[in-house]
């Protein structure tokens, strides 16, 4: 069985050797480099399964190597992780915002330096997965077009972006930099109106892509994207789509039936904003909902009180005082920001 195989870049060479002994006594490969320059013609010709790579350095700092590593389709998907000193910390998000995967602050012991290292070849093994599932979904979508090939190749070799809870992912107004992919997590895009409400227009999952209706209209963002838990999402750029969907039509058609499933969702939600009463409207988020996590028997539902405002328009106290009214209905079950749900049909009685 293949070792797995880490590369140290480190110019402390104390630094540097404890850091490859541990790793050797727990069984991996290990290379050295005594600066970013050697680090990255090692990174390329030897393509390891992770990085470590320390910030300040001679020849080629840390950021300089992942800006490099993130150009070259065959390294910016290894994993990287940053070893940083203590007053360097407070320039990580620099480093996580180019697509640093984790950091180690110096000094740390063996267990640090296993468990993350472990941790980073554990998620790049479940993205390899998703990728995997992604595109055999895709393949049964376009039955095994021409553009999958293409397509596969683009998301394998992209590089996935973890988003905090209620870290945004873009802004309204921002240029569109692309689609996004979204591997693990959720997302929720929103318009604010001039009083500073949200309305919430579109909510997303695993396997389902964001920023579409942006980017075939060549437009800036029209809405802005947060993260509605911890996520993990894939950009693929916007000149890289461009040419895609220019020489794939099969990918292109693809894309314009998510684009108008989207359309269709959006219409039927402004119609019952018009035309519904309070209850039906909070009925009918609470099965669309049920229907996105995909449960059978009881459904237990995790949102914030704002968020179900978001999608039902209207105020947090009348969410508050229907989801009251449905709990001593026995409609549902409250337990913090958890809905179970305990009549599904009598929502769905209430939606018709």
């Amino acid at each position: 069985m293949k070792k797995t195989t880490v590369l140290i870049i480190e110019d402390n060479e104390d630094i540097r050797e404890s850091t490859a002994e541990i790793l050797e006594l727990a069984n991996f490969d290990v290379i050295q480099a005594h600066n970013g320059k050697i680090g990255v013609e090692l990174a390329t010709t030897h393509s390891p399964d992770l990085i470590l790579c320390d910030i300040m350095m001679p020849e080629l700092d840390g950021y300089g190597v992942l800006y490099m590593l993130s150009k070259n389709p065959k390294t910016a998907v290894i994993p990287f992780i940053f070893l940083t000193a203590k007053a360097e910390r407070i320039d990580m998000r620099k480093g996580m915002e180019m697509g640093a995967d984790d950091y180690l602050t110096k000094p740390f012991d063996d267990v640090e330096l296993l468990n993350a290292i472990e941790s980073r070849l554990s998620k790049k093994d479940k993205n390899e997965l998703f990728y995997s599932q992604s595109i055999d979904k895709l393949t049964t979508l376009l039955g095994g077009t021409s553009g999958i090939n293409t397509l596969q190749k683009m998301i394998a070799e992209r590089k996935v972006r973890n988003v905090k809870k209620r870290q945004l992912i873009y802004f309204d107004g921002d240029d569109v930099a692309g689609i996004y992919l979204i591997i693990t997590g959720k997302v929720k895009t929103i318009k604010l109106s001039e009083d500073g409400r949200e309305l919430l227009t579109g909510m997303y999952g695993p396997d389902e892509y964001f920023g579409i209706p942006a980017f075939l209209s060549q437009e800036p963002y029209a809405e802005t994207a947060e993260a509605l838990e911890d996520s993990t999402v894939c950009l693929l750029p916007k000149d890289m789509v461009d040419e895609l969907l220019n020489k794939y039509p099969d990918v292109t058609r693809q894309f314009m039936q998510i684009l108008s499933n989207n359309l269709l969702d959006k219409e039927e939600q402004l119609l019952q904003l018009a035309y519904h009463s309070v209850r039906k409207r909070m009925a009918e988020v609470l099965i669309r909902l049920c229907k996105q996590e995909n449960q059978d028997e009881i459904m237990n539902l995790k949102i914030s009180r704002d968020n179900l405002a978001a999608m039902a328009g209207m105020a947090t106290e009348t969410v508050s005082r229907i989801l009251s009214d449905f709990r001593d209905e026995e409609i549902i079950e409250k337990k913090g920001s958890q809905i179970i749900i305990l009549d599904e049909s009598r929502l769905q009685n209430m939606k018709n």
